[in-house]
């Protein structure tokens, strides 16, 4: 995240120079014609106590904040970003999120603005300067500026996760940056999250910002971090789903084990634990060395563990090495496909390494394709081989080696980001922008599905659609994935996580 240096803050009271900026409370007056990207964000319906440093931190998981411009008594407030990408950003993350402010939603559009000028020179321009850098630097005179920022309890998702992670292991990794006090852990959306109190809302904050998008182990389990609306998590058991670190005494819940006697030592003094694990350098590494110490740890490691999965009850009618490359690209870089010559309703499907093969399994097995639930397996194959020279095996062998469709060739790329489980709604982007709603719904219908909802993101450029079932959205994919929209414009088509 870029530092915050340069921001300059003015408060404008009873004027509507800006957009025109009407009440918040009037919904009558709120019909503003869409702007085009601005750095400089609109954003209404503020909390009547709403603080400057509340609305900088809608702006800051999204890069430099400029500049601040406050309607008090209009319950507005103008935010300008330091990149217009940064802007963009933002507005289309809080067009599938909706921001909140002291637990009311409040809106975000862009200004007509490009930039702001406003007098920063009063002693509010300090305040605030110096708790934006307090956010990115904290320090123990500026707790309550955080306080009133943050909430102390996150909600965590964890993304690509093919290797176990528990409630011990996030209790290590966040009770490096403070006294975790309870974790509640669930399963919403086929997604592994948690709830994790601790006991002061700064160390929630300095957790967030070093912790999320990073892996805890290589190349998975992506920690993905964000406030909860909660201030406070209501623990009834102690067993391996939830625990209140502050009352051992609870009970473990019908049919739950009882907890390990280590685990209260443990949650007392995490560092005794780690102290044991050679290598254990960091809180993420700490945590594998110690689920791995644990025998947690199911697939770690495995030596000469293959890239080659094995997709078997195919529906033989139906299925092509393009189609079955299209849907395991959503999961790694398809190599080769093969499908098996004496056994059609099986193939073999080559990734670039083992990494994306586990991903790839333990996000399509059991999912269903072409009306048949597919199983899938590692291979004990090391490669796919192609046919020998002047033999035609019915174009049942393709190598995609070179293929110009490979989502992950780019190191860093975002995409790595963007892994989700299938779903029924499904992101899409690289959209003309001729193209309208009606357009894509009608596309979407003729795949063979049922549409049921749709929603542009901001700038038109990408949506998200959502059809009746998770079948359904995986047949779109596979038909719609790169398809031409004309001037060679193609369309992307992703797994989303969010819903409409």
């Amino acid at each position: 995240m870029d530092g915050i240096s340069d921001v300059a803050v003015g408060v404008k009271r009873g004027s509507d120079e800006l957009n025109g900026a009407s009440n918040g409370s009037d919904s009558k007056k709120l019909r503003v014609e869409e702007a085009p990207p601005s750095r400089v964000i609109h954003i209404r319906k503020l909390p009547n106590e709403a603080s400057e440093t509340e609305v900088i931190a809608l702006g800051l998981p999204f890069g430099k904040v400029t500049n601040i411009l406050t309607l008090k008594g209009k319950n507005q407030a103008f935010l300008e970003m330091g990149t217009e990408e940064a802007a963009i950003t933002m507005v289309n993350y809080y067009t599938t999120v909706t921001p909140h402010i002291r637990n009311a939603p409040v809106f975000i559009q862009y200004s007509n603005h490009k930039e702001l000028k406003t007098d920063a020179t009063n002693q509010r321009t300090q305040a605030v300067l110096q708790a934006v850098s307090a956010v990115q630097s904290p320090s123990s005179d500026v707790q309550d500026v955080l306080a009133a920022v943050s909430s102390p309890v996150l909600r965590i998702i964890i993304d690509n996760m093919f290797y176990p992670v528990t409630l011990d292991v996030l209790q290590q990794i966040f009770s490096k940056f403070g006294t975790v006090m309870k974790i509640i852990t669930f399963t919403k959306n086929n997604q592994f999250q948690a709830l994790l109190q601790f006991s002061d809302p700064t160390n929630a904050h300095q957790a967030k910002l070093a912790l999320d998008g990073q892996n805890i182990y290589n190349s998975c389990c992506t920690l993905r971090i964000d406030f909860s609306k909660l201030v406070n998590l209501n623990v009834k058991y102690n067993n391996d789903k939830s625990r209140d670190y502050t009352r051992p005494e609870l009970p473990a819940g019908d049919g739950q084990p009882a907890l390990d006697p280590t685990v209260a030592a443990f949650s007392k003094d995490s560092n005794s634990l780690l102290g044991k694990i050679p290598g254990a350098l960091n809180p993420l590494s700490a945590a594998a060395a110690a689920a791995a110490a644990a025998g947690r740890v199911a697939l770690a490691g495995q030596a000469g563990s293959s890239g080659v999965l094995l997709v078997s009850n195919l529906n033989e009618e139906m299925v092509t090495p393009q189609s079955l490359f299209t849907l395991f690209g959503v999961y790694g870089d398809v190599q080769r496909v093969k499908i098996l010559y004496n056994k059609k309703d099986s193939a073999l499907i080559q990734m670039s390494d083992s990494n994306q093969a586990q991903l790839a399994m333990s996000h399509l097995n059991g999912q269903k394709m072409y009306g048949k639930i597919i199983r899938v397996t590692l291979s004990k194959h090391q490669t796919v081989a192609l046919p020998r020279d002047g033999l035609d095996d019915q174009g049942l062998t393709k190598d995609y080696a070179n293929s110009p469709l490979h989502r992950f060739k780019k190191p860093g790329s975002k995409n790595f980001q963007n892994i989700f489980p299938p779903s029924a709604t499904l992101h899409l982007s690289n959209i003309p922008q001729d193209v309208t709603e009606d357009d894509l719904r009608l596309l979407f219908s003729n795949a063979g599905g049922t549409v049921k909802a749709f929603k542009f993101f901001q700038d038109r450029k990408m949506a998200l659609i959502q059809m009746s079932t998770v079948e359904e959205a995986i047949q779109a994919l596979i038909d719609l994935h790169n398809y031409n929209m004309g001037a060679n414009q193609h369309l992307r088509v992703s797994f989303s996580k969010s819903t409409i």
